[in-house]
Parts: structure tokens; sequence; C-alpha cells
């Protein structure tokens, strides 16, 4: 029953989603708990875990109960009242503790520790890294939304302008050969608007494989209408986001953490030159068939108990012991090189967006204008064709250099969109688009 409830729970989930358009909030908060990657990352983390219960568990003593029985038969015994088969059980209790081991049960610990927060960050880093995805498959969605509404606008003047061809052809005003090149254009524009929906398509496809969801349910992307104000928003300076993703980001976390586990593994490799001391004790009894005492007598007349102290010093071990403090110590200067190469990836990931940032910007602030200009420069050339002022010629590249313009400018806006968010999302801040 509770399986079934949990399935419909599941369904009623899936088909609250399918109902509706998914912003970009939703595909965050449902990759986070349905992407198989997230999910990989999470169970290493759990494992990393039991590993760390372990190596806790391995500083108490163990504790071992044993039993042995067995039969023999022994065929020339002779006498009147010799059993020649006999019945025998023996019973033990064992204990062993290791009280020193150059404190290698207590680093181990501590490296357990460090693994198990290195996990965690793991995860961490893959949540950063799906949504990152999210968020750059959700405005190339945006994008190409208002690209195919760009595109639709473009093809219904191409119409248009076709209707008017064929309109001054019937009169005389025009040659076939100029309504040939408006049905082209006719054509490429048709051509333009399928491309685009194609392209729109295949990133909700991607969208929908980074979120799990598979089979026929459907599927869509909430649309707003971003501004142009978010465009022109303010960029975070370069400095302050990469001082604050040196403090918050996972991958940068994670190097620190793989340096003091360096660290630990130094100690632990010198803890090979150091004796060993271990404590054990038990207690056992035994029993015959052979025996004429009754069987709890021999329990208790059998009963014995032991302890004892046993110490290991190594003396000449191969090397072995050298040999891994050397490997401990250059694994120190590689997790110091790891870190150092983190630090510069992740400046060279924030340098991009930020030179993304501004140089977009500044685009979209051109392209605004250019816009503008370019489409007041069409209608006037617009006008004059239908006056028969300008020719086929001139109205075509008049309309091709506004499509550009459009297309400039919705490009530059949501690069520039997406990137000062990334940079706000490297600072610790939600993404919000």
């Amino acid at each position: 029953m509770k399986k079934g409830i949990t399935i419909l729970a599941l369904m009623m989930g899936l088909n609250l989603y399918a109902q509706q358009r998914w912003t970009l909030k939703d595909c965050i908060d449902y990759a986070m708990q349905n992407n198989i990657t997230l999910k990989q990352a999470q169970l290493s983390k759990q494992s990393a875990t039991e590993e760390r219960r372990q190596a806790a568990a391995t500083l108490l003593p163990s504790l071992t109960a044993t039993t042995n029985q067995s039969l023999g038969y022994s065929p020339w015994m002779e006498g009147v009242n010799v059993k020649k088969g006999s019945y025998s059980g023996t019973y033990g209790i064992n204990a062993q503790w290791t009280v020193w081991n150059g404190n290698k049960n207590y680093n181990t610990l501590k490296q357990d520790k460090l693994a198990e927060q290195q996990a965690e960050y793991n995860a961490e880093k893959t949540a950063n890294s799906i949504q990152e995805k999210i968020a750059q498959l959700y405005v190339q969605i945006l994008y190409m939304s208002e690209a195919i509404a760009v595109n639709q606008q473009s093809l219904e003047a191409s119409k248009k302008n076709e209707e008017r061809g064929k309109t001054m052809v019937e009169v005389g005003k025009m040659s076939k050969a100029d309504l040939a090149q408006l049905t082209a254009q006719r054509a490429t524009d048709e051509y333009n608007l399928i491309n685009a929906e194609s392209n729109l398509a295949n990133y909700k496809l991607q969208m929908k494989q980074l979120l799990e969801i598979t089979g026929d349910q459907s599927f869509d992307v909430a649309t707003p209408a971003a501004s142009d104000q978010q465009a022109l928003g303010v960029i975070p300076s370069l400095a302050s986001v990469y001082d604050l993703a040196l403090l918050l980001r996972p991958e940068i976390k994670n190097t620190e953490i793989a340096l003091q586990s360096s660290e630990l593994q130094i100690k632990m490799a010198k803890g090979g030159y150091m004796p060993t001391v271990n404590l054990t004790g038990g207690v056992g009894t035994s029993t015959s068939s052979r025996n004429s005492n009754e069987w709890g007598n021999q329990m208790k007349t059998n009963f014995d108990a032991t302890v004892g102290v046993g110490v290991s010093v190594p003396l000449f071990d191969n090397r072995k012991n050298k040999t891994a403090v050397n490997k401990a110590k250059i694994q120190r200067e590689q997790a110091l090189l790891d870190q150092q190469d983190q630090q510069k990836q992740l400046y060279a990931t924030i340098e991009g967006y930020w030179l993304d940032a501004q140089t977009n910007q500044q685009k979209f602030r051109a392209a605004q204008v250019n816009v503008e200009s370019e489409q007041q420069s069409y209608d006037l050339l617009s006008e004059q064709f239908q006056l028969g002022l300008k020719n086929i010629v001139e109205l075509m590249n008049g309309k091709t250099n506004l499509l550009q313009a459009q297309q400039n400018r919705l490009q530059a806006k949501y690069t520039t969109i997406l990137s000062i968010q990334l940079l706000k999302f490297y600072k610790g801040e939600a993404l919000n688009i």
C-alpha cells in the first residue's frame, strides 16, 4: 500500500508539472530531485559516510564468539566400556584491541571525515553544474522564442511584398523576374522560421533530457519576455565575484580538503616507523563425550581465561615506509598544484562571463539604436517601393539588414542576461531569469 501511495504521489506530481509551463525555478527544483548524475553523486556521499563510520568503529575493541563441534572415531581402541565414537565441543570468546599503531587509526578516521566532506562538495559541484546548464538552455529557449517571433514578422512582411509584387506584375509595373526574387525571399523567410522552430524544439528536448523526463510526457517551458532593463543591469565586478567564489564554490573547498587529506597521509605514512601495541584477551572451555564428568562440570572445570599484550616493532621493511612517506609528500605537492589550477580555472570562467557581459551589454545598446534605424529605413523603402521609387534589390537589402539587426539585438540581450545571472550565481545568489 505504501508503494502504491508513493507511485500515485509521483504520478500526480508529474501530471501537475505536465499541465504547467516550466519556469527556470521549476526546472532547477525538479532536476535537484530527479537528475541521475546528481543522485549518483549523493550516493557516493552516503558511501563515504559509511566509510567514516567504519573507521570510527575500528577504534573500539573487536569481540568474537567461537565454537567448534566435532565427531571422532577410534576403531582400534580396546576396553569393555570404551566407546569408539566420541563427540567434543569447544567454546570461546576472544577480544582484540589495537592500543597504538603510530596514530594510524585516528588519522584514518580524520581522513575518512575529510573524504566524506569531499563527497558532499562533489555533490554540490554537480548540482551547480546542472543549474548552470539549465540556465544556459533556458536562456537559449527564451532567445529562440523571440527569434521565432521576429522570423514570423519577417515572413509576414515577405508575404505582403510578394502579394504586392503579383499585383504590380498584373498591371505591368514589375517584371516577373523581380516577382521571382520576392517569392525567393518569402521562401527563405519560411526556411528561417522552420529552422528557428527546429532549434527551439531541440533546446527543449535537451532540457527535458537534463531533467530526466522520458516518454511521451508533455513538456513546455514558460517564456516570460525578458526586459531590456535586465540586459542593462549592473554587472558585478570581476574582483568581487572571484573573491566570493573562492569562499563559496565547492570545487575550491574540495581542493582545500584534498590538501588537508594529503597532510594526514604523510602522518599516516610516518606512523609506519612506530611500534604497534595490541591487547588481546579471551575465555574458553571445552567438553568431550569421553570424559566421565557431566557436561556442566566439564564446562566449569575446563574453563580458562587469557590476557596478553603484543608489541610489533618495524626493524627492516625493505624501504616500504620510506617510499610511503615520499609518495605522500609528492601527493601533497600535487594537491597544492591542483588547488592552484582549480583557482586559475575558476578565475578564467568568471572572467569569461564578465567579459561576455561587458561586451554584449555594449553590443545591446548599439543594437537597439541600429534596429530603430533599420526599421525606419525599411519602412521608408517599403513606401517608396510601392510608389515605384525603389527597386526590388533595395527593398530586399533593407529587409535583410533589418532582420540581421533584430537578431543581433536579441543575441546580445540574452547573452548579457545569462552572463550577469551566472556572475551572480558564482557569488552565491540563486539563478533568476
